[in-house]
C-alpha cells in the first residue's frame, strides 16, 4: 500500500490515478500527553489502523493526483540517520574531486559510520527547497529511505527487514565545505522525502530498485541500489548497535555517483523504481 498525507495534513492511500482520502482513521490514534514518546505517532501504529484502511477505501472520496500537494508521509521522525559514500562510484567521485571533499578525510563508511540530520530540516516536498547559503555550492543528492516500522536495539541481520515500515524517495540537500556532514546537510528544508510511504510488503528486494534524478531536464543521477556498499538490512543491523530504533525513524541509504550543484529555480525529479517520484523546486 502507498501511504501518503496530503493537501491540508490529510491521510491518504495512492490509487492508480487519485488519492482516496482515509483520513478518518486519524481519529483512532491514541492521545498523547507530555513528555511525548520519541516516534511517530502514525507509524507506530500504522499495523492496527491497516484493517480499518482497507474497509474505508472502497467509499472514501477520491481526489485527483493533479489536486495533490505532497506532505513528508512521515511527519515526526524520532531521528534522521544518514549512510556517507555508501556507493562505490560515489566515493571514487568524492575522492577525485576536491570541491566535493573540500580536504576532509574520507573514509569508507565501515569507518566513518553513520551521521544524523537534524529533523529540523524535514520539509514537505510542496514547501520547496531554501537555499541556506546562496553564495556556496548547493547539491543534490538521491538516496533510498527506510523508514523503521518497530523499535529495535543491537537488531540481527535476519531480523533486520522485520523492522521496516515502508521505503520512500528522499532528497538529501548538501552544501560543499570544510564543516561537519551534519552542519552542512542540516539547514531547514534540507531533508524531503515522499511523495508516499510505499509499505515493506510491495518491497520485497529494496536491493534491486533503479533510481534516477533529473535537475530540470538534464539527467544528473543514474544508478542502482545493488550498487550500495552496506544493504538495507546492513544499515538497520549497523544503526541499531549505537541508537534504539523507534517507529517513524528514517535511514536514509546513500546516495550513487552523479551529484552536482542547483541552483534558485530549478525543479528536481527524484524517482526511484515501484516508489514513485519525488519533485520539488529550489528558491533563495
Amino acid at each position: 500500500m502507498k501511504i501518503c498525507r496530503f493537501n491540508q495534513n490529510r491521510l491518504g492511500v495512492v490509487l492508480d490515478q487519485a488519492v482516496a482520502d482515509v483520513s478518518e482513521v486519524l481519529s483512532l490514534l491514541p492521545a498523547q500527553h507530555y513528555p511525548l514518546p520519541q516516534e511517530d505517532l502514525l507509524i507506530r501504529h500504522l499495523p492496527d489502523l491497516m484493517p480499518r484502511i482497507q474497509t474505508l477505501l472502497p467509499q472514501a472520496p477520491r481526489v485527483p493526483l493533479h489536486e495533490v500537494q505532497w506532505r513528508s508521509p512521515v511527519a515526526n521522525p524520532g531521528k534522521i540517520i544518514a549512510a556517507p559514500v555508501n556507493y562505490s562510484l560515489h566515493l571514487q567521485e568524492v575522492l577525485n574531486d576536491r570541491n566535493l571533499h573540500n580536504d576532509n578525510q574520507i573514509n569508507h563508511i565501515q569507518r566513518a559510520g553513520l551521521f544524523l540530520k537534524a529533523n529540523s530540516s524535514l520539509v514537505d516536498a510542496c514547501e520547496g527547497i531554501t537555499l541556506n547559503q546562496p553564495d556556496r555550492r548547493t547539491d543534490h543528492e538521491i538516496e533510498l529511505v527506510i523508514v523503521i516500522g518497530r523499535r529495535g536495539k543491537n537488531i540481527q541481520a535476519a531480523d533486520a527487514l522485520a523492522h521496516v515500515a515502508g521505503y520512500c524517495v528522499g532528497l538529501d540537500i548538501t552544501i560543499r565545505g570544510p564543516e561537519e556532514r551534519s552542519l552542512r546537510k542540516s539547514p531547514d528544508s534540507y531533508t524531503l522525502i515522499g511523495p508516499w510511504l510505499t509499505t515493506a510488503d510491495e518491497v520485497p528486494s529494496p536491493g534491486a530498485l533503479a533510481m534516477r534524478l533529473q535537475v530540470d531536464d538534464e539527467l544528473r543521477q543514474d544508478a542502482h541500489t545493488s550498487d550500495l556498499i552496506l544493504g538495507v538490512s546492513e544499515l538497520i543491523v549497523f544503526a541499531s548497535r549505537f541508537y534504539t530504533l523507534h517507529p517513524g525513524d528514517l535511514i536514509f541509504t546513500g546516495t550513487p555517483q552523479g551529484v552536482g550543484p542547483i541552483g534558485p529555480g530549478q525543479t528536481l525529479r527524484a524517482e526511484i523504481e515501484g516508489l514513485g517520484t519525488l519533485q520539488t523546486r529550489v528558491q533563495v
